[in-house]
Formats: structure tokens, C-alpha cells, sequence
């Protein structure tokens, strides 16, 4: 199976290019990376992930997040030809994130971009997954704020026993 044509990956497509929640393209992607075997930060998906978390924080005014991140992002993407690039038109995308980068600088708002496929198999995959899933409202607070608007106790929890093992 072509990497793109996981559905994890195709549920990434659609929450980026449809309803814009990054903070779900991030967890579909998160859970696809680490389901690899020998997975490890320099894998392509990682990139993908990466993008995902600098639209968030660029959409949520978190011009500094946005900027270290999409930086990564754009150092990345470039590795990409070859397989990665065949379904995707990974030249474009390079391009947009050298404008969100540019954007971001400045201190621009946020501008979307979409992910553009150039393979008819994948579009229909992505169509026929889009059918089965429910997305919340582009622009809503539910998307814009969502790891705000969720339980955090297990993260806060977890993040307090790492805290008392290092000390």
C-alpha cells in the first residue's frame, strides 16, 4: 500500500483540505507515525504532522509556535521527491509553505492553503472518506481552540510524573 493510501493519511487530507482542523490532522497523523515500525522523526510523515501544528498555532495567533514549526517544515518538505511526491503535488506545497513562512514573519494572518492531489485514486479515496466521517465547523471555536476545549487531565497528569522523576 502506497503510504498516501493509508487511512489515517487520507483522514489527514480531509481535515486539512476540508474543515481546516489541524489539531485532528496532527492526531490522525501522530497515531499513523508511531503504528510504523522503526519509526522516527526523520520520516516524511513527520512533516506532514509538523505542518499541522504550525497552521494551528499560526490560526491561533501563535506567531513564534507557527514560525519554528513551519520552518521545520519547510526543511523537510524538499526530501519529499520521489514517492512522496507522486500523489501529491509536493512542488506546490513546498511553495505554500515558503509563503506561510513569509506570511508568518510579518505577522500576517493566517491564510489556508489546501493540499493539491494529483492522483484520481487517491481523490476518490479521500471523497468516499470524507462520506463516512463527521467533521466539525470550519472556523468554529470547536476546531480554531480545540485542545483548549478538551480534558487535559491525563496530559497534565502525565507531564506531572515526569516532573517528579526528574527531581
Amino acid at each position: 500500500m502506497h503510504p498516501y493510501h493509508h487511512p489515517l493519511f487520507i483522514q489527514f487530507i480531509v481535515y486539512f483540505n476540508d474543515n481546516q482542523d489541524y489539531f485532528e490532522c496532527h492526531e490522525v497523523l501522530e497515531d499513523y507515525w508511531k503504528s510504523i515500525p522503526n519509526s522516527d522523526k526523520g520520516h516524511p510523515l513527520t512533516a506532514y504532522i509538523l505542518l499541522a501544528t504550525g497552521m494551528y498555532h499560526w490560526r491561533r495567533g501563535n506567531f513564534a509556535g507557527a514560525m519554528r514549526t513551519l520552518r521545520k517544515v519547510e526543511k523537510k518538505l524538499p526530501t519529499f521527491l520521489g514517492i512522496y511526491a507522486e500523489e501529491i503535488d509536493v512542488p506546490q506545497l513546498i511553495g505554500d509553505v515558503r509563503q506561510a513562512v513569509d506570511l508568518v514573519e510579518k505577522i500576517l494572518p493566517f491564510e489556508y492553503f489546501s493540499l493539491i492531489i494529483t492522483s484520481l485514486n487517491l481523490a476518490k479515496q479521500i471523497e468516499l472518506e470524507k462520506q463516512s466521517m463527521t467533521l466539525l465547523p470550519k472556523g468554529s471555536d470547536a476546531v480554531i481552540h480545540k485542545h483548549m476545549l478538551r480534558d487535559r487531565s491525563d496530559i497534565l497528569r502525565e507531564r506531572d510524573e515526569k516532573k517528579k522523576g526528574r527531581h
